[in-house]
């Protein structure tokens, strides 16, 4: 039934949920598993205004830790022993999504109903509301465990 399942994370505990049941469909279905990571620099106004804590962040620090939430992401799916990507990109949550799934002509996106607080929250939004409404393929959304 799904052969290439995209499944987004930013680390949250519902991202790693989502993953957890992107793995199992995976696993299952004997599907590849995309693992995507959106990332977007702190804008300067936020930094002005104290939402980012300090100097501006033009995104290579954002980079990194998106980076490191692929590579957190595919040691919990190194149990599945299929062909997983990971694609770390600059942009809107939910955009980069859909995206990486229409280029890769994907059967399911998983994500998580909830991600981070704070300046994240912020810049992402209702990431999992938008997915919804614009994948071009069906969507699975994993509340929290």
């Amino acid at each position: 039934m799904y052969q290439r399942i995209v499944v987004g994370t930013d680390g949250s505990s519902t991202a790693e949920c989502a993953v957890e049941v992107a793995g199992g469909l995976a696993l299952l279905m004997g599907a590849s598993i995309h693992v995507v990571s959106a990332y977007k620099p702190v804008p300067a106004a936020a930094v002005l205004a104290g939402v980012g804590g300090g100097q501006p962040r033009f995104g290579k620090e954002e980079r990194s830790e998106a980076e490191a939430v692929l590579e957190q992401a595919t040691s919990r799916l190194s149990r599945v022993q299929l062909p997983i990507t990971t694609v770390s990109r600059l942009g809107d949550a939910a955009d980069v999504l859909i995206a990486v799934a229409a280029e890769i002509d994907a059967d399911l996106i998983v994500i998580g109903n909830r991600g981070l607080t704070g300046v994240r929250r912020y810049l992402l939004g209702g990431v999992a509301d938008r997915v919804a409404h614009h994948a071009p393929c069906s969507v699975h959304i994993v509340h929290a465990c």
